[in-house]
C-alpha cells in the first residue's frame, strides 16, 4: 500500500491507524479507500486509483462496496472539489465547518489555509 501511494500520490501516505480497502486486479493494486477512525465519527482520508484505471467507473464500484462501513457512524471527508459530483452520487453531501467535529474542522482549516481547495462533506445513509 505504501508504494502504491508513494508512486501514484506521494503526500497521500496511509497511516497505521486506518482502515484500508483495496481493489486488487491482474496487474497487482488497482485501488484504494482509507478511513481513519475517531471517537465519535470516521474520516474518508482518501481514495486512489491507479492512473489507468481512472475514468472507468472503478470509483463508483469501490464507493458502492464501503456503503456498509460509511453508514456505520458518522462520516466525512475533505473532498477535493473537482471530486466533489463523484461523493454526490455516492451520499455525501456538502456541510458548512459548523457542522464538522471540532478536530476535523480545525483540520479542514489548516487544509484550506495550506492552499488546498477542499470541500467538507458528510455522508447521509440512503433510506
Amino acid at each position: 500500500m505504501a508504494r502504491f501511494y508513494k508512486t501514484y500520490y506521494p503526500p497521500g501516505k496511509p497511516k497505521k491507524d486506518e482502515h484500508i480497502w483495496v481493489v486488487d486486479g491482474s496487474c497487482g493494486l488497482c485501488g484504494a479507500v482509507r478511513f481513519q477512525p475517531r471517537q465519535d465519527y470516521q474520516l474518508l482520508t482518501g481514495m486512489l486509483l491507479h492512473p489507468h484505471l481512472r475514468g472507468t467507473g472503478l470509483s463508483h464500484q469501490l464507493l458502492d462496496a464501503v456503503q456498509s462501513v460509511l453508514a456505520q457512524r458518522p462520516s466525512f471527508c475533505l473532498a477535493f472539489r473537482p471530486l466533489t459530483a463523484l461523493y454526490a452520487q455516492h451520499g455525501f453531501s456538502s456541510v458548512d465547518t459548523q457542522a464538522l467535529p471540532e478536530e476535523l474542522a480545525a483540520r479542514y482549516q489548516s487544509y484550506c489555509h495550506s492552499g488546498k481547495d477542499l470541500v467538507a462533506m458528510k455522508y447521509t445513509p440512503k433510506a
